[in-house]
């Protein structure tokens, strides 16, 4: 078995981050802003503790954005597009990282499926078995 993958970027190479430590949760977002975000029906994603995350370069290359009605920050690389991670402005520790931002396979295997009661009525979940929340999975 191969290490975990615990570093990542964007596509055109300019933002660079690690995790101290590799991931430990993820899955599935069907929310309608993840849909709006993606073009897809869903975000894959990680869960990880914020303090194990470094941006290792491309600062400036980070753009944040937020709802106006609250929310984490969808942070993408303002140069080729590519989504990244999403934190908590009100709270650093809490983060998640998009699973196809890592160089490889981060280790982790999807557990469940959030927000489902939004799923794309054009994609149907499919019948995977995992865990589903018709809102937002408690953290923790």
């Amino acid at each position: 078995m191969t290490e975990p993958s615990t570093s990542g970027g964007c596509l055109c190479g300019g933002v660079r981050f690690e995790l101290t430590e590799p991931a430990r949760e993820g899955g599935y977002c069907h929310c309608t802003r993840c849909q709006k975000r993606t073009g897809s029906a869903s975000s894959a994603q990680v869960r990880i503790d914020g303090s194990t995350f470094r941006l290792l370069s491309g600062d400036d290359l980070v753009k944040a954005w937020r709802h106006p009605d609250g929310g984490f920050e969808k942070c993408f690389c303002r140069e080729c597009g590519a989504h990244l991670f999403s934190r908590d402005p009100d709270n650093p520790s809490e983060m998640s990282v998009r699973m196809a931002a890592f160089d490889g396979d981060p280790g982790v295997r999807l557990s469940w499926r959030a927000f489902t009661a939004y799923a794309a009525p054009w994609e149907p979940i499919p019948d995977d078995g995992l865990e589903r929340f018709a809102e937002g999975k408690p953290r923790g």
